[in-house]
């Protein structure tokens, strides 16, 4: 199964970005852009890819032991950037985005101790996808929309392991399907 660990921001927030891509959806050339939808809408900790199923007990446990090592932290979303000369538009982060680093460091050692290959390390970025493009766009316009955006702030209290599934139809605008495999709290949230 394609797996990634991930934080969910709560439905209001979700609602909160939403309002806000809305308008962003209605910016010159938007409708270029593939927008990701709400279902998807997550910060991923660690993408894992193609994992066995054989793996996926191991893998979850490793897992639960990284939620329990890590105390609930606050996390508001804010402002937002891009990646690849606009190709990925996301919504950033603020709030102990230190602890949400170090919980992306261990969910990643977590696969890497299970024998899930990881790829190469990067420094963890906080961020939330909200569009994607195949070709450069000036992102210019989206991230002054973005950048006075702030929604309340929520404690993070959960870490969750998601499936996603590749759209197959070639339906332009499908979109992945997620699945929760596994929910682990944090800390003392448990």
């Amino acid at each position: 199964m394609r797996l990634f660990a991930a934080v969910l921001p709560p439905e209001d927030v979700s609602n909160e970005l939403a309002a806000r891509v809305a308008g962003l959806r209605k910016l010159p050339g938007a409708d270029g852009l593939r927008w990701t939808g709400r279902p998807g809408w997550h910060f991923t900790l660690a993408f894992y890819g193609e994992v066995d199923d054989d793996l996926v007990p191991d893998l979850s446990a490793r897992l639960a032991r990284a939620a329990h090592r890590t105390a609930p932290f606050p996390l508001a979303m804010r402002g937002g950037g891009q990646f690849g000369h606009g190709r990925a538009l996301w919504a950033g982060a603020e709030g102990d985005v230190e602890a949400m680093r170090l919980l992306a460091d261990r969910t990643e050692a977590a696969a890497r101790k299970t024998g899930v290959p990881t790829g190469e390390h990067r420094r963890y970025k906080a961020h939330l996808t909200v569009a994607r493009s195949r070709e450069s766009v000036d992102a210019q316009p989206y991230l002054e929309a973005l950048k006075d955006f702030r929604s309340r702030t929520w404690t993070v209290a959960e870490l969750t392991l998601v499936r996603s599934s590749l759209p197959t139809s070639g339906v332009p605008g499908e979109q992945p399907r997620y699945e929760t495999v596994g929910r682990w709290p944090l800390g003392a949230a448990g």
